[in-house]
């Protein structure tokens, strides 16, 4: 028979123990814990203290109001550069009906002056209408001009004389001749102006002269009368 132990105090010995399950899974988030608290403090950058999260922030707000401002002068200057572009476009249209009406208004001159009677001296230009008028003390003039053989893309150069009769301050007859006026004609062309007289001249009649420059060869030549 086997011996019976005596207990005076009559306790029992406890038998309970933690599961094994349970100890596994504490001991695994300490370890977790520690290994991110490791990670944490050797490799990653520290972590920010609350002023420097502060500034960080306001640092962020400052730079993010930036962006927003530049974004709205960005949607400025767009629509400013559709504005321009628009602009342009219209310019570009009233220049091409411009050039359109230049275009036709230079088609009806050539045929006016077509229909002008032709000079009765010919010449290399001819003078084929003109107007003169006296203004005061200068001579105000309209001429139209042509060449038959108008060299393609290059114009004429040469002066108009206007050698004008008339009476004198004094009232006798004389002649004078006008300052000479400079030229550049191509197969046609207007000339609107003005010459001064001499202090009391009446002109009567003027005599046009085309020359190929001051006192050089002669042109073309017409006599009018001065209205």
């Amino acid at each position: 028979m086997k011996p019976v132990v005596f207990d005076p105090y009559g306790r029992r010995r406890s038998s309970w123990r933690l599961p094994r399950w349970l100890v596994l899974l504490l001991t695994g988030i300490v370890l977790g814990a520690g290994g991110v608290v490791l990670v944490q403090e050797r490799y990653l950058p520290p972590r920010l203290s609350a002023s420097a999260s502060t500034a960080l922030r306001a640092s962020f707000e400052q730079a993010e109001a930036e962006r927003q401002r530049l974004q709205g002068e960005l949607g400025d200057t767009s629509k400013r550069l559709e504005a321009a572009l628009a602009d342009r476009k219209g310019l570009a249209d009233e220049l091409a009906t411009s050039r359109g009406t230049t275009e036709q208004l230079r088609k009806d001159v050539a045929a006016v002056v077509a229909s002008l009677p032709p000079d009765p001296r010919g010449g290399a230009v001819e003078v084929r209408a003109g107007r003169f008028t006296a203004d005061g003390a200068a001579l105000a003039y309209d001429v139209i001009l042509t060449r038959e053989r108008a060299a393609a893309g290059k114009p004429l150069t040469g002066v108009l004389q206007f050698v004008v009769a008339g009476a004198s301050a004094r009232g006798t007859e004389t002649t004078v001749s006008l300052k000479p006026v400079a030229i550049s004609l191509g197969s046609h062309e207007s000339l609107r102006g003005s010459v001064p007289l001499p202090e009391g001249f009446k002109p009567r009649q003027a005599t046009v002269n085309v020359l190929d420059r001051v006192d050089g060869k002669l042109l073309g030549m017409r006599v009018m009368y001065v209205k």
